[in-house]
């Protein structure tokens, strides 16, 4: 262990001289009070400290100490349902010992070493192992079998391993290396935060992660592994977005890290989340759920740890075979935290001051997603699909964050302020968005969908571009300009953005739509396109088709029970076939 002295407090900044035997990245305890910090320069024997707390009343001359450690996360039964600080340490532990505010220099580990869990061996004495092996599981909650795993770097024959009950920190398992070496197994893992954890091999998304938005499923889907940012001025709805998304999607486990947002967002998790359902086992989503909690009245420094920190507990959950979510809210406010420490160490600044890395760094976070295949001798697959929130000032997307990321990620949902204060929620622009992802997942869409969801989308999205230049006519010249045709597609297309990609978040039953009722929606507000085409041959009176009385139905077609929805789509079929086949013979009359 090195120890140093304080010379110099700028903020979060803190340089210590006298650490020539420190390394970048270890982790430090500053002053008396032993506050946690990390290095982050090293010059010559003078080293450039960020403090995860609040560093007020420091000052020259008090003590650094150094843990020989780099930044690292432990890893064991009993993360899920739990919430964290950006540095992982238990909130929930850490209030029952202090209180209501978390004092500075406190120790906790974040994996409960009191806690019992019942372990199943799944191998057995004399079997050989690699690292990535499972050699037992936990009953973690009801929704995850936690997986033990044989650590990084350790191969051999197992000498002992036994059932019963045990904390995180007892032996399960003894490992005879190569070498003769008996090495014990524990429950418990540590990972440093900032380096990625290996795979065996890393595969091109193809599955998409269902998340039962129809706006997001249908028109720019995301792939189990994949990244898609969130950009979008104050009030255009990000959160309430990403919420839906930790809420519905089908991710086996959801990382959820509120990164330099408001507290009460962050509220409002805590409280919903564990009174919310998962749709798919009817149990409390919490089962399932870890979160990070770094809000904007917390320490700048960590919310940079708490990406990390964050990815990593993801890329654990990964390796066990598990498809992974992680949504961070958001990237900006963790990009100002780089651009403040970047300002505070007197770097050359980049564009509009943040620092010249900011790209490297969105990239080295979101290229940790992926769909790969797990380390060891069982064959097991995972993803984790990374999810993250942009708040660009004033709305601008050409400022350097989105900008950053844009270049990164393979999805761009892009929320427009005028479609927010419209009301159309979610507010996503279906002209500026994008899924570099469609191509791809349109063949699973036809396959495990329906034949033609991936033609009825395309249908849809060139109705809502026609309708971008039609309206620009009407603005001009006005309704009577167009065509009847022209008036169909304007109408259809209303029918497409209120009907179908409008949905209420908070309605118990349009919250969550599945890919069926997806597809049987859009699929009879295109019926009453494609038909309508037909029916104007017969020199059909515009307003007749327009006025027809099955468009109400349509309409409310999102507020019917998923289990009803069959029955309910065929009934829609037969009406709207009906009152087509009636405009036709009364158009056919008034022609003879």
């Amino acid at each position: 262990m090195s120890k140093g002295t304080i010379v110099k407090v700028s903020g979060p900044l803190v340089v210590a001289k006298d650490m020539k035997d420190a390394n970048m990245f270890d982790v430090v305890r500053v002053s008396s009070e032993r506050l946690i910090g990390e290095i982050i320069e090293m010059r010559e024997d003078m080293a450039s400290i960020q403090v995860y707390e609040e560093t007020s009343g420091l000052g020259p001359g008090e003590p650094v100490e150094t843990t020989g450690m780099p930044l690292s996360v432990e890893l064991g039964p009993g993360l899920m349902g739990e919430i964290f600080d950006g540095i992982q340490r238990p909130l929930i532990k850490i209030r029952e010992m202090t209180g209501h505010t978390i004092k500075r220099g406190i120790e906790v580990d974040s994996v409960d070493r009191e806690n019992t869990w019942e372990f199943k061996p799944t191998l057995k004495v004399g079997d050989k192992v690699i690292n990535g092996d499972i050699i037992g599981t936990v009953f973690e909650t009801v929704l995850v079998d936690h997986k033990i795993m044989i650590p990084f770097g350790i191969s051999g024959e197992i000498t002992k391993i036994t059932a019963g009950t045990y904390t995180v920190t007892d032996v399960v398992a003894k490992v005879k290396k190569e070498n003769g070496d008996i090495v014990d197994i524990t429950m418990l893992q540590k990972w440093p935060v900032r380096v990625q954890r290996p795979y065996k091999a890393k595969f091109t998304p193809d599955e998409p992660l269902i998340t039962g938005q129809r706006n997001v499923d249908t028109m720019f889907p995301i792939a189990k592994g994949g990244t898609a940012a969130i950009p979008g001025p104050f009030g255009s709805g990000k959160t309430v977005v990403q919420h839906q998304l930790a809420k519905w999607a089908d991710a086996d486990i959801v990382v959820y890290i509120g990164c330099g947002e408001r507290g009460n967002e962050m509220t409002d998790v805590l409280m919903e989340f564990p009174e919310l359902k998962d749709p798919r086992s009817g149990e409390p989503l919490m089962k399932r759920t870890v979160l990070i909690a770094n809000t904007s009245d917390m320490p700048v420094a960590a919310r940079e740890a708490s990406i990390y920190t964050g990815i990593t507990i993801a890329e654990y959950y990964r390796d066990m075979g598990y498809d992974v979510a992680i949504i961070a809210d958001s990237t900006s406010r963790w990009a100002e935290a780089l651009r403040e420490m970047s300002a505070r160490l007197e770097e050359m600044p980049g564009e509009e001051g943040y620092p010249a890395y900011l790209g490297s760094r969105l990239a080295q976070f979101y290229e940790r997603a992926g769909k790969v295949q797990a380390l060891g001798s069982q064959e097991r697959f995972g993803s984790v699909s990374a999810i993250g929130a942009v708040s660009p000032p004033g709305g601008d997307l050409s400022e350097p964050v989105t900008q950053a990321t844009q270049r990164i990620v393979k999805v761009f949902w892009g929320l427009d302020s005028a479609l927010a204060y419209a009301r159309h929620f979610p507010a996503i622009n279906w002209l500026t968005s994008y899924s570099l992802y469609d191509t791809r997942l349109s063949a699973w869409r036809a396959k495990n969908v329906a034949k033609n969801f991936p033609q009825l989308k395309t249908d849809a999205m060139r109705l809502l571009q026609e309708e971008a230049s039609l309206l620009e006519i009407v603005r001009l010249v006005g309704m009577d300009a167009l065509s009847k045709n022209e008036r169909l597609t304007l109408e259809a297309s209303r029918s497409i953005r209120e009907d179908y990609l409008y949905q209420d978040a908070f309605h118990e039953i349009d919250t969550y739509c599945s890919p069926n009722k997806q597809y049987k929606m859009l699929s009879i507000i295109m019926a009453y396109y494609y038909q309508g085409r037909d029916v104007l041959k017969y020199d059909v009176e515009i307003n007749d088709l327009i006025n027809i009385p099955i468009r109400e139905k349509i309409g409310r077609a999102r507020f019917v029970l998923e289990k009803d929805f069959d029955a309910h789509y065929e009934q829609l079929e037969n009406e709207l076939l009906s009152q087509m086949n009636g405009l036709k013979t009364k158009g056919g009359e008034s022609n003879a």
